[in-house]
C-alpha cells in the first residue's frame, strides 16, 4: 500500500513533530512501568500527562508493532496466547481533541466497544485511493463521536469526524486515539484486532501496514 503524505490531512489537525510531540515508550524496557499501578487509570493518566508536562510536549505518540506490557491491565488481552503486539500507533493527547479526516471517506461502521482496556466508541473509515480499498480505525473516542453517525455517510478530506474520548468511557485508558491501518477488514464491522499475539505478528503485518504516514510529519 503506497500512500503519499501529500494527499493526506493531519488527523490530529497537526503533524507531529519534533516541536510539538515526543515518543513515548510503553514495553518493559520502560522501568517506570514497573512501579505504576496501571489498574488504576487515574494513576496511569497522571503518569502520562506528568511526563509530557515535564517535556512540555502537546502530544505522546508511538507503539506500532511494539511489544507492551501494559495489556496486562486488563483480561481482554489475556484470552488464551497472551497478546502484547500493538499493530496501530497512540497519540496520547487531553480528551475531547478533535480528530479530521486524513481523506475522502465513507462510514464503514461504528461500536461501542465498552470493556475495560478495549477500544471504547470506535469508528471504521473506508477509503478508496489509487483504485485501492482500505480503511482506518479510530479507537478511544467519545461516546458523542458516535451519536447522528450513519453506515455510509460520506466524510470529506479534512473534515472533523469525531473526538478523542475521557476514561472511563474511552476503553478506561488515558485519553488518546489508537489509529490503525488496515488493508482487508475481512468481515469486520466497528472492531478491528488492536493488538496481536506474538505468533500471529507475521499475519497481521500484512494486514496492518505502519500508519505513521497519517501522524508524523517529515520535519
Amino acid at each position: 500500500m503506497q500512500i503519499n503524505q501529500s494527499n493526506i490531512f493531519p488527523i490530529m489537525g497537526d503533524w507531529l513533530v519534533s516541536e510539538n510531540s515526543i515518543k513515548l515508550d510503553f514495553s518493559n524496557q520502560n522501568a517506570d512501568l514497573l512501579k505504576l499501578d496501571m489498574q488504576s487509570t487515574q494513576n496511569f493518566n497522571d503518569y502520562v500527562f506528568g511526563f509530557l508536562e515535564q517535556k512540555e510536549k502537546k502530544y505522546g505518540h508511538g507503539g506500532y508493532l511494539e511489544n507492551r506490557m501494559i495489556y496486562q491491565r486488563s483480561t481482554h488481552f489475556q484470552q488464551g496466547e497472551s497478546r502484547c503486539m500493538h499493530l496501530g500507533v497512540d497519540v496520547w493527547c487531553e480528551a475531547f481533541h478533535p480528530l479530521y479526516a486524513p481523506l475522502d471517506a465513507k462510514v464503514h461502521s461504528f461500536a461501542d466497544n465498552n470493556n475495560f482496556g478495549d477500544y471504547g466508541p470506535t469508528i471504521i473509515l473506508e477509503h478508496e485511493l489509487n483504485n485501492e480499498k482500505f480503511y482506518t480505525l479510530y479507537g478511544h473516542l467519545s461516546r458523542a463521536s458516535l451519536e447522528n453517525l450513519a453506515i455510509g455517510d460520506h466524510i470529506k478530506k479534512g473534515r472533523k469526524f469525531s473526538e478523542l474520548g475521557p476514561f472511563p468511557e474511552n476503553g478506561d485508558w488515558p485519553p488518546h486515539l489508537h489509529f490503525q491501518l488496515i488493508s482487508d477488514i475481512k468481515d469486520l464491522k466497528g472492531d478491528f484486532p488492536g493488538v496481536c499475539a506474538p505468533s500471529e505478528l507475521e499475519q497481521f503485518k500484512l494486514l496492518c501496514p505502519d500508519p505513521n504516514v497519517f501522524i508524523i510529519g517529515d520535519s
